[in-house]
C-alpha cells in the first residue's frame, strides 16, 4: 500500500527524535469534518516544507519538524541576534543551523499558530473546535536532569543560587528574566523584613509599658456602651486590656518611619532591578532587541505574501470596553459591600448566641470569619475575572499576541486588585467612621446597625484581615498550586500505563522511541497560553500586600520573603517535572509588569499615609500630647505625656437617649448599680452629640499629616530614582565601545574598497 505524501516525507528526517512540536487529536472518523480540517492543516504545513510523522495510540500524535531554510531566513533577516546564545547550545543540529532550540521552538510555534486553512481559521480555532486537542514542544530529558544536578528544581536545595544562564538556554529569555526578577525581589525583601522584625520586637518589649494600655487595663469602672442592640450588655473598658496591648504593638511612633522606609525601599528595589536587568540582557546581546522587528521577520518567514498587520484604534470599542471594566469594578465593590453585610449579620448572630464565648468575642469572630469568606471570594472571583478579561481583550482585537497579553495583564490585574483590596480599603478607611453614634446609628434596611471597629481600634481589624488573607494565600494557595499538577500527572501516568499492559508498552518503546517521549510529554500538565502570567500576577498581588498596608502589618515583608524562597523552587519543580515545556519567548524586560509595580509603589505611599493618618491613633495621640496633655502644665516631672488620653478619646452618652431605652433600663453594671451614662470612642459633645472642638483639631491634623507624609515620601522616591541610574555606567560604556568598534570596522571596509 503506497504511503501518503505526508508519511513519505518522514524518511527525510535524519534524526527522528528532533521534533519541534507535537499536535495531538482524537482518531476522527475518516470522512468527518474534523478529520478533513486536520488533514488540511497538516497539508498546509507540508507545503511550507515541514516534516510530519504520525504515531497512533489512544490518541493520534503528529510530530512536526520545520525545514532548515526557515531558520536561515531568520538569521539573515535579523542578522542572527542569538549568536551569543549558540555558545550555550551543545547539540549538533543547533550548531549546524545556527539557532538555539529556544528560538527554533518559538519560530515554529509562531508559524503553527498563524497557519490558516480558511480565512481567520487558525490552530487556536481548530483547538476550540476539538479538531486538535493540544499542541506542545518536547522536553529534552538530558537537560532536565542537568537542572536537577544544578540543584535548581529540588526542595532540598532551597538556598542554592539559580542557574539563570541555563534557564535561558532551555526555557528562553522571558522565563529566565522572571526567575532573575523573582530572585532579586526575594533578596531585596530581606532588607524590608529586618526593619519589620525589629519594629515588632521593639513593640513586644514595650508590650505592657504603654501608658494608654495601662489606663485601659485599669479602667474597670469605665462603662462602655453596648456593641449591639440585643443581648449586648454594658461592658468595662478594661475587658479590652489584652487587645489594647496588641494594638500598641502595631500602632506606635516607629510605624511612621517604617512606612516611609518602605516607600523608599519600593523605589530602590525597582531602580536596582532596572540596573540588574540592563546587565543581564546586555550579557545576552538582547539590550537592543526589537519585538516588532522580530514579529515582522517571523511573519515574512511564515508567509512572505502576507501584508503586515496594521495598528488600529476604535473609539467605539474602547468606550464599550471602558464601560464594561467599570461595571465589573462596581460588581467587585458590590461583593465587598456584601461582606460588610455578612459581618454585620454574623455579629448580631454571635451576640445573641447562648454561648458566652461567642457573645464576648462576637466582633473578633465576625472579623475572622469575614476574612476567611473574603479569601473564598478571592478564589471564586479570580476565575470570573480571567474569563471577563479574556472577553474584553477579544473585543479590542489586539494586533499581536504581545498586545493581547499586555491588555489582558492590565485588565486582569485591575480586577484582581479590587477583588483583593476592596474589603481591606473599607476596613481601613470607612469601618467605624460611617456607623453613626449611640442613639443615632446608621442601619442596613433600617434593622441592623453597621459594624464598628474593634473596641481596641480599627488598626487591629485591618491587621487581622491582612494576617488571615496573607497566611491563607501563601499556604493553601501554594499547596494547591503544587499538589493539583502533581496529582493530575500521577493520574495521567496511572491511566496511560495500566499494570497488565506494561510488557506491551516496553516492547513498543523499543521499536518506536518517539512514542515514549511524546506520550510522556502529553501526560504532563498543560501550560497556560500566557506563559508565566499566573506567576507574575501572584507576585505583584503579594507585592501589593507587602507595601500598600505595611503600616498595619509590619511582618508582611517577612512572610513574603519566606513564601518566595519556597515559590522559586515550586515554580522550578513545576516547569521541570510536572508541566509541558513552555514555548520560549524572547524578551529584554518584564514588560508591562514594571509599570504595574511602579503604580503599586505610588499607591503604597498613599495607602500607608492614610493608614497612619486615618486608621491608627497616632495623630490623636500627638494632638493630645502637644495640646491637652499634663506635660504642658508646670511641675510635670515624671508624668507620661499620654496620661489621661483614654478619657480624652472617649465621649459620654446618656443612656436615656438610646433608641431602645426601655430595654436599656434593665441593664446594670457589675456592682448592681443603675447605669445613667456610658462611653464610646469618638470626639463629641455630651449635650447635643455634635462633633467637639477636639474632633476638628484632630481632623485638621490628620489632613495636614497626610499631605506632608505623601509629599515627603514621594520626594524621597523621586530623589532615589534620580540618584540611582537605571543603567550602570559600565554597561553604557560597554555599549559605547561596541558601537565604536562597529563604526570603525565599517570605515575600514570602506577604505579598503576605495583603495581597490
Amino acid at each position: 500500500m503506497p504511503l501518503s505524501p505526508l508519511e513519505d516525507r518522514e524518511a527525510l528526517n535524519p534524526n527522528p527524535t528532533q521534533w519541534d512540536f507535537v499536535l495531538v487529536c482524537d482518531d476522527h472518523e475518516r470522512f468527518s469534518e474534523k478529520n478533513r480540517k486536520k488533514r488540511r492543516f497538516l497539508e498546509e504545513l507540508s507545503k511550507k516544507g515541514f516534516l510530519i510523522k504520525e504515531i497512533k495510540d489512544k490518541k493520534l500524535f503528529n510530530g512536526v519538524q520545520a525545514p532548515s531554510g526557515i531558520f536561515r531566513k531568520y538569521q539573515w533577516l535579523l542578522r542572527n541576534p542569538d549568536i551569543e546564545s549558540e555558545r550555550l547550545c551543545t547539540q549538533q543540529q543547533e550548531e549546524q543551523q545556527g539557532v538555539p532550540v529556544t528560538t527554533r521552538i518559538s519560530i515554529v510555534s509562531y508559524i503553527l499558530q498563524n497557519t490558516e486553512i480558511n480565512p481567520d481559521e487558525k490552530l487556536h480555532d481548530l483547538i476550540k473546535q476539538k479538531v486538535f486537542e493540544t499542541a506542545f514542544p518536547l522536553h529534552e530529558r538530558e537537560k532536565l536532569n542537568k537542572f536537577l544536578e544544578l540543584n535548581w528544581a529540588r526542595w532540598g536545595a532551597i538556598f542554592h543560587k539559580q542557574p539563570i544562564e541555563e534557564i535561558r538556554a532551555y526555557f528562553g529569555e522571558k522565563v529566565a528574566l522572571y526567575f532573575a526578577w523573582l530572585g532579586w525581589y526575594t533578596c531585596i525583601l530581606l532588607a524590608a523584613a529586618i526593619p519589620g522584625i525589629f519594629l515588632f520586637i521593639i513593640g513586644s518589649i514595650y508590650f505592657s509599658s504603654s501608658q494608654v494600655s495601662k489606663e485601659i487595663c485599669e479602667a474597670k469602672t469605665t462603662v462602655m456602651c453596648p456593641l449591639c442592640d440585643q443581648k449586648c450588655p454594658f461592658w468595662a473598658l478594661s475587658d479590652t486590656c489584652t487587645y489594647s496591648k496588641v494594638t500598641r504593638l502595631l500602632d506606635n511612633e516607629g510605624t511612621v518611619f517604617f512606612a516611609i522606609f518602605m516607600a523608599l525601599w519600593a523605589t530602590v528595589f525597582l531602580e536596582l532591578w532596572k540596573r540588574k536587568r540592563a546587565r543581564v540582557v546586555s550579557g545576552w546581546k538582547m539590550y537592543w532587541w526589537d519585538e516588532e522587528e522580530e514579529e515582522l521577520a517571523t511573519d515574512l518567514i511564515g508567509n512572505p505574501d502576507h501584508p503586515p498587520r496594521q495598528y488600529q484604534h476604535s473609539y467605539f470599542h474602547s468606550t464599550v470596553v471602558l464601560i464594561l471594566v467599570l461595571l465589573m469594578i462596581c460588581l467587585i465593590i458590590g461583593i465587598a459591600h456584601a461582606l460588610v453585610i455578612y459581618r454585620v449579620v454574623v455579629t448580631v448572630i454571635f451576640t445573641q448566641s447562648n454561648s458566652e464565648l461567642f457573645r464576648e468575642r462576637a466582633t473578633t469572630m465576625a472579623v475572622l470569619t469575614g476574612a476567611v469568606l473574603h479569601y473564598l471570594t478571592i478564589i471564586i472571583m479570580s476565575k470570573v475575572n480571567r474569563r471577563v478579561a479574556l472577553f474584553l481583550c477579544d473585543l479590542e482585537k489586539p494586533r499581536t499576541f504581545s498586545d493581547r497579553e499586555r491588555n489582558y495583564t492590565i485588565k486582569l490585574f485591575t480586577f484582581q486588585f479590587f477583588t483583593h483590596f476592596s474589603s481591606l480599603i473599607y476596613i481601613a478607611f470607612f469601618l467605624g467612621r460611617i456607623n453613626g453614634r449611640p442613639g443615632d446609628y446608621v442601619r442596613i434596611s433600617g434593622k441592623w446597625r453597621l459594624e464598628e471597629c474593634h473596641p481596641s481600634g480599627c488598626l487591629l481589624d485591618l491587621f487581622i484581615q491582612l494576617a488571615v488573607i496573607m497566611t491563607l494565600k501563601q499556604t493553601l494557595s501554594n499547596f494547591v498550586e503544587y499538589m493539583c499538577p502533581c496529582l493530575i500527572y500521577k493520574c495521567n501516568l496511572l491511566r496511560s500505563n495500566p499494570k497488565n499492559n506494561g510488557r506491551v508498552h516496553m516492547e513498543e518503546r523499543v521499536q518506536n522511541p518517539c512514542k515514549e517521549e511524546w506520550l510522556w510529554n502529553y501526560q504532563l500538565n498543560e501550560v497556560n497560553i500566557f506563559s508565566l502570567f499566573d506567576e507574575f500576577l501572584e507576585m505583584t498581588i503579594q507585592y501589593s500586600f507587602t507595601t500598600i498596608f505595611v503600616a498595619a502589618f509590619p511582618l508582611a515583608p517577612l512572610l513574603a520573603f519566606i513564601n518566595n524562597i519556597i515559590e522559586i523552587r515550586l515554580d522550578a519543580i513545576k516547569m521541570v517535572k510536572l508541566q509541558r515545556r513552555i514555548v520560549p519567548r524572547k524578551a529584554n524586560d518584564i514588560g508591562v509588569w514594571l509599570q504595574v509595580l511602579e503604580a503599586i509603589g505610588i499607591l503604597a505611599v498613599i495607602g500607608n499615609g492614610m493608614v497612619i493618618a486615618i486608621t491608627s491613633d497616632f495623630i490623636p495621640m500627638q494632638v493630645y500630647k502637644y495640646t491637652y496633655s499634663p506635660c504642658l502644665q508646670e511641675n510635670n516631672t515624671g508624668i507620661d505625656c499620654l496620661t489621661g488620653y483614654v478619657n480624652y478619646s472617649l465621649s459620654v452618652f446618656n443612656v436615656q437617649d438610646f433608641e431602645n431605652r426601655k430595654e436599656m433600663a434593665e441593664f446594670n453594671d457589675l456592682m448592681g448599680n443603675n447605669i445613667t451614662h456610658c462611653r464610646y470612642r469618638d470626639y463629641r459633645n455630651s449635650d447635643d452629640y455634635r462633633y467637639s472642638v477636639q474632633f476638628w483639631h484632630i481632623f485638621a491634623s490628620r489632613l495636614a499629616f497626610l499631605i506632608l507624609f505623601e509629599h515627603v515620601a514621594l520626594c524621597i522616591k523621586l530623589i532615589a530614582a534620580w540618584y540611582v541610574p537605571d543603567v550602570p555606567m559600565k554597561v553604557k560604556n560597554w555599549h559605547l565601545r561596541e558601537k565604536n568598534k562597529q563604526l570603525v570596522e565599517k570605515l575600514r571596509v570602506m577604505d579598503d574598497s576605495t583603495d581597490v
